[in-house]
């Protein structure tokens, strides 16, 4: 007989018990991301805009209002979440639309990705990944048993999905459209669905990709700055040049907080995207590995709540915040080492993004959540799920046998 399912607990009831890791990584990391902020802004800051706190101060801001959400998330509870996971997502898509429409959305940088709401700027492609987690993890626990069908458990969130990238791709945003097919496409395989479908829809976006890339000339540039920088040094390899030039003079120790000189006029984005590379020059060695152990802190507390998740949508929830936070900062610090192309991809609760922080800190909340309300729903074996296990390799499950 399987054991009897105990009843979540209410929206006001204290967890029986947060995972002290894991809030204790992501408080470190949003920490380590302030100080690094100011750190990597406050020349720039000070030289366009006569304020060396401009972007400290809104960063602040950003990180209590998400820290708020973090905690909202954990006494409301994930359960109720499940039941407004579709209108997050339709009103998610109805933003990335609004923010096409001239004179809604604004525009930066060339792309046009930010909803102005007067006292704060969002950017609602941010919004996407955990409006995607929320309706895949919803949508799979639901058709677990169907999940395997082409028109019941692939097609329909290929098209959710597709939809998600498509508006993300209008808005010149590759990296949250990247970011997205990993998070579909993970959590697909972890619910079951057939390796054929995710290998043929591979396969169809492979060619989609590199005319995406090879047909827009700042993104074909890109690829030439990572192949070879050297000899674009003074034109297009300029970004990832300065940034392995700062990791070189980081060495063991770092120059010391505040004393590195890349942030200097020299690294374009230092505050954001390429904050890593100030990292590694003020702290050495020693802090890249700090930063790289809190990230693996969060992946690990993260596989272990997916693992220990009450129910199927906590399961797939926790499994795609992981994947998120997980593969964001891969693909971020990748980059600034020079592994892979230019993407736009902030690193996780460290660069300065209001949006970002706020939607990662709320999406923390949601695996805290799962975390603390433990009742062990892969101990009772879902059927036909191959989920994440903690040590991160995939174990496959079957009605009536434990893992």
């Amino acid at each position: 007989m399987s054991e009897p399912r105990k009843a979540p607990p209410g929206p006001t009831s204290p967890p029986p018990g947060l995972d002290g890791l894991l809030l204790g990584a992501i408080l470190l990391l949003t920490a380590l991301g302030t100080v690094m902020v100011y750190s990597a802004s406050a020349v720039t800051a000070e030289a366009r805009l006569h304020d060396q706190f401009y972007f400290l101060e809104r960063q602040l801001v950003a990180g209590a209002v998400g820290l708020g959400l973090l905690v909202a998330m954990v006494r409301l509870g994930y359960q109720r979440l499940e039941p407004l996971a579709y209108p997050i997502l339709i009103g998610t898509l109805l933003a990335m639309v609004l923010v096409l429409v001239p004179g809604i959305g604004r525009t930066g940088g060339g792309a046009r990705r930010w909803l102005d709401l007067g006292v704060v700027s969002f950017q609602p492609a941010e919004a996407a990944k955990v409006a995607l987690i929320l309706y895949l993890a919803r949508s799979l626990a639901r058709k677990r048993e169907k999940v395997r069908l082409f028109s019941v458990g692939f097609l329909p969130h290929l098209l959710v999905g597709g939809l998600l990238m498509a508006l993300s791709l209008a808005q010149r945003d590759l990296g949250t459209a990247v970011v997205l097919a990993i998070l579909l496409f993970t959590l697909l395989f972890a619910a079951g669905a057939r390796v054929g479908y995710l290998l043929a829809a591979a396969l169809v976006a492979l060619p989609i990709g590199w005319r995406l890339v090879a047909g827009t000339p700042y993104r074909w540039q890109r690829i030439l700055a990572y192949l070879d920088p050297w000899r674009h040094r003074e034109g297009i390899g300029f970004q990832i040049v300065e940034s392995l030039i700062g990791i070189g003079n980081g060495g063991w120790f770092g120059q010391g907080l505040g004393q590195g000189k890349g942030k200097l006029f020299y690294l374009p984005a230092a505050h954001t995207d390429f904050i890593a590379a100030v990292i590694a020059e003020e702290a050495g060695l020693l802090g890249m590995a700090l930063l790289l152990v809190l990230y693996a802190v969060v992946v690990w507390r993260g596989f272990r709540a997916t693992y220990g998740a009450a129910d199927a949508f906590g399961c797939y929830a926790a499994l795609g915040v992981t994947t998120l936070v997980g593969a964001q900062a891969l693909v971020n610090l990748s980059v600034v080492l020079g592994l892979l192309p230019t993407k736009g991809l902030t690193l996780p609760f460290v660069s300065y993004g209001g949006s970002s922080l706020m939607t990662l800190l709320a999406a923390s909340g949601i695996l805290l959540s799962v975390s603390a309300g433990r009742g062990g729903f892969l101990r009772r074996a879902a059927p036909a799920a191959r989920v994440a296990s903690p040590s991160g390799f995939a174990r496959g499950t079957r009605a009536g046998v434990a893992p």
